[in-house]
């Protein structure tokens, strides 16, 4: 069974979907559905257009430069075959899988990191700006009063 990708979003076409388009010049364009083919008519370009692969690579959120991929290329030419071979490349296929899984889960939780800073910040902020309802009204007063002191006796520390 052989799979294209789609022109447009990277996507697998599985045989009997999709449409094929060729080009006056006989470039075979395939797409997955009409609305990849709808965009291309509309000469949008895909690393511009969030909801592909195209636009995930160029903004860093998917992982896409790992030597995993390139033994998933290596795995699809084919090669005489071999029962010892095959044994070993579907031991490795199941080791390569795990560290692939591995490494995109390190890849989205760096990626959340940064988020997760900005959150903090933001949530520090509101509390800094909204300690009012959080704090009780005779907490308060004691805070005025104690800085309105602070102040009273810095300038007589300064003329001594």
């Amino acid at each position: 069974m052989r799979l294209l990708k789609c022109w447009f979003c990277s996507s697998n076409i599985y045989p009997g979907r999709g449409i094929m388009f060729v080009r006056n010049d006989c470039k075979v364009m395939h797409f997955c559905r009409s609305k990849c083919h709808a965009n291309f008519k509309m000469k949008r370009n895909p690393r511009k257009v969030k909801w592909t692969k195209a636009y995930r690579a160029v903004r860093g959120k998917d992982l896409v430069n790992d030597s995993t991929f390139e033994f998933e290329r290596r795995r699809n030419r084919p090669e005489k075959y071999d029962r010892e071979l095959v044994g070993k490349t579907m031991e490795a296929i199941d080791k390569v899988t795990a560290i692939r899984h591995k490494r995109q889960q390190r890849h989205i939780e760096k990626r959340q990191l940064v988020g997760k800073a900005k959150d903090l910040k933001e949530a520090r902020k509101v509390l800094e700006d909204d300690i009012h309802l959080v704090k009780a009204p005779v907490a308060q007063a004691r805070e005025k009063a104690q800085k309105a002191k602070l102040l009273a006796e810095e300038p007589a520390n300064m003329e001594s």
